[in-house]
């Protein structure tokens, strides 16, 4: 298992960033990811540490697929992949509806055929093979209809790229989104994942692998892992409690939380309820008393130093590939690599 470090960049002071990130290509860190959700983007600060840095992968955590058209982020893609040596990794998420319509402007509709579109003309794109042709249900290239000029021609890109196949990586949450990634992925970007429910957590990403007749080592999984140091174990919790209170307990018309589906998936499906009514409530502080200590100690890291490293250490046994720790802390990632 490889360690990596997700920013949780919020268009602070690269000041502050930068250091964190040196140090963790200094001790090893596999790679760092940047996020993206509708303040900073997860493209320039990338752009920028692939100047400011070496050795250390550089991924996005994700970028939004509404935010972009698949051309677009191909273009993106082998740019980062040229400025960086060859280092970076391609994080996509279809983000939520109340960003999508909210942000984008943009329908959230039909979220599967869309995903599997847009990585198909992303990879040909990438690929730099021939002239981008596609004719699917939401994405026409050329494009063809209202309006169209009748003149356009399918395009190749006139940069050829560093690799003709960039690292993709989908975060995905829920079954189907999860089966896809399993049969088109190389890598699944998950927001809530603890080892002693690998099992379920895994059985759909597994189904979609099976189904496009791939091995389990071609999806790597990389979980991104809130952390919270602190004296004891208890006060590491309940820093991060009213974060998956929100994750779990939050209800909107017409959207369905993963969250806590996944909850009940681990086996917590009576707390999520419990957690659900109380927010729905609006009863927040019950609503964070109600997340059990369990779940948090299971999908985080909190405590003192070697509690952390305990952890890690279980984590080492699973199936994970990189574990992307969301934290500015050096001395988690520290107590975290010795580990590895």
């Amino acid at each position: 298992m490889r360690l990596g470090l997700a920013l949780g960049y919020g268009g602070e002071p690269m000041e502050e960033v930068l250091p964190v990130v040196r140090h963790a290509e200094r001790i090893g860190v596999d790679s760092v990811w940047s996020v993206e959700e509708y303040g900073p983007d997860a493209v320039s600060v990338l752009g920028y540490l692939a100047a400011t840095t070496t050795r250390i992968e550089l991924g996005t955590a994700i970028m939004q697929i509404p935010a972009r058209t698949p051309a677009a982020t191909a273009m993106t893609a082998m740019t980062l992949d040229v400025l960086s040596g060859g280092r970076f990794r391609l994080g996509l998420g279809l983000s939520v509806p109340w960003i999508v319509e909210g942000w984008h402007g943009l329908p959230c509709d039909r979220p599967l055929q869309r995903t599997r579109e847009y990585v198909e003309i992303v990879r040909r794109a990438v690929a730099h093979e021939e002239r981008v042709r596609h004719d699917g249900a939401i994405y026409s290239l050329p494009y063809t209809g209202p309006g169209s000029t009748g003149r356009a021609r399918p395009i190749r890109s006139e940069m050829a790229p560093l690799r003709s196949r960039i690292p993709l990586y989908l975060a995905a949450i829920g079954p189907r989104n999860l089966a896809l990634t399993g049969e088109i992925a190389d890598g699944w970007l998950s927001g809530m994942y603890a080892p002693e429910h690998e099992a379920a957590l895994l059985a759909p990403l597994d189904e979609g692998i099976a189904r496009a007749g791939r091995d389990r080592a071609d999806v790597k999984i990389c979980p991104i892992v809130y952390a919270a140091r602190a004296d004891t174990v208890r006060e590491g919790r309940d820093k991060l409690r009213p974060l998956y209170a929100h994750l779990i307990g939050a209800v909107a018309p017409g959207v369905r939380n993963t969250y806590f589906d996944v909850a009940c998936q681990m086996g917590y499906q009576g707390p999520a309820e419990d957690i659900r009514k109380r927010f729905a409530d609006g009863d927040k502080a019950a609503a964070t008393a109600a997340v059990p200590d369990r779940l948090v100690e299971e999908i985080a890291l909190c405590g003192p130093l070697d509690a952390i490293a305990a952890r890690v250490r279980e984590w080492k046994d699973s199936r994970v590939d990189t574990l992307i720790v969301l934290d500015r802390d050096t001395e988690i990632l520290d107590a975290a690599q010795a580990v590895l």
